[in-house]
């Protein structure tokens, strides 16, 4: 083997490692020398029409027929109803659980909505106001608890698909509850990580997670007297990013007034800086992790906001999880350091405004 190679100094910007993730107790392959390749492969067509306030064929704007028959109402501002197409059914059905090594099932119950953010088809979160956004976080606020009330829903999951490179078939600016009966595996993982970390320490593992990135300030490209933007250690996705709160809050419902003011605005300077980093409406998806509505005490856990966007290189190139990823374990090739750099380099007006 060559001596130099052998010798060499390591440099986490040039060499490739591995990164520890505490929320998932996982690690992800880090590849920083991929970044200067050649590129070949597939890209995104970047479509930028300028959308009309009201669209008469879109089934979620104000006063428009949905697929089902039903009507909207003349609604202005945040607006909810029950998903027509939901994933999740409220029936609850008899079921004779017969235990099985490799065929195990039980049934899933549930109820699906649809987070209308705004009247205006073609507005972005982003390009809304912060009081506006203050309404939807309110609205969060108000069907978690309505929600959590139900006594079969132990978990709700509310999250937003932006852009068509997301799936998201409708421009419309809205997000999705989804409340069921079990707590999903990935959300169970971090249940258990955080409260792993809880009963050693007696401590919130974000919370001391969050105190350490202060600290450093290398991947914090956001903060404000409530909450941080940061881009986590073990970032997967190119421009990942993670809200979180200052205090720790186990859920929208510990959240005063001010704090909840506090959210909209980051998550309004977040979404303009995606939007300025190509210039374009910036696909992501996002959602909020906090404790389940099973009833039962959970100090271990900590609100936070995931963002997961797609896009690599430009408008047009997007990051795939596939080979090495599917098969093995996650994998990103910029490391988290440089895309905070870029990330807080970004001008805080959106470009639309310039």
């Amino acid at each position: 083997m060559n001596t130099k190679e052998m010798n060499s100094s390591f440099n986490q910007n040039k060499h490739p490692h591995r990164r520890y993730n505490p929320l998932l107790d996982e690690w992800i392959l880090v590849s920083p020398q991929r970044a200067s390749r050649p590129w070949q492969g597939q890209t995104e067509r970047v479509t930028e029409e300028k959308l009309p306030i009201h669209d008469p064929d879109c089934y979620l704007c104000s006063g428009n027929m949905r697929v089902n028959g039903e009507r909207n109402p003349d609604y202005k501002g945040v607006y909810v109803f029950d998903n027509d197409f939901g994933s999740l059914m409220k029936e609850d059905v008899e079921f004779s659980d017969e235990p099985s090594d490799f065929f195990s099932l039980k049934p899933e119950r549930g109820i699906n909505r649809v987070i209308c953010f705004s009247e205006n088809h073609g507005l972005t979160l982003p390009e809304m106001e912060v009081d506006d956004i203050k309404n939807v976080v309110d609205v969060w606020q108000e069907q978690y608890k309505e929600l959590g009330a139900e006594d079969y829903i132990n978990h709700i999951q509310i999250f937003e698909n932006k852009g068509s490179v997301m799936g998201c078939s409708n421009p419309h600016p809205h997000g999705q509850i989804w409340a069921q009966s079990s707590i999903p595996s990935s959300v169970l993982r971090t249940q258990d990580n955080l409260k792993k970390y809880f009963e050693k320490t007696g401590n919130s593992l974000l919370k001391d997670y969050v105190k350490k990135e202060l600290e450093i300030d290398e991947r914090i490209i956001l903060e404000n007297e409530d909450f941080v933007g940061v881009v986590p250690f073990w970032a997967v996705w190119p421009y990942e990013t993670m809200i979180v709160s200052k205090r720790k809050a186990e859920n929208l419902l510990r959240f005063s007034d001010n704090e909840k003011f506090s959210l909209a605005a980051i998550i309004k300077d977040l979404t303009i800086i995606y939007d300025n980093l190509f210039e374009i409406s910036f696909p992501y998806s996002a959602g909020i992790h906090q404790s389940p509505t099973d009833g039962e005490p959970h100090p271990e856990w900590h609100f936070h906001m995931h963002f997961y966007p797609p896009l690599l290189r430009n408008a047009n190139v997007k990051k795939f999880m596939v080979g090495y990823e599917m098969l093995a374990e996650p994998q990103r090739d910029i490391t988290p350091e440089q895309s905070a750099e870029i990330l807080k380099n970004s001008l805080r007006v959106h470009y639309r405004d310039k």
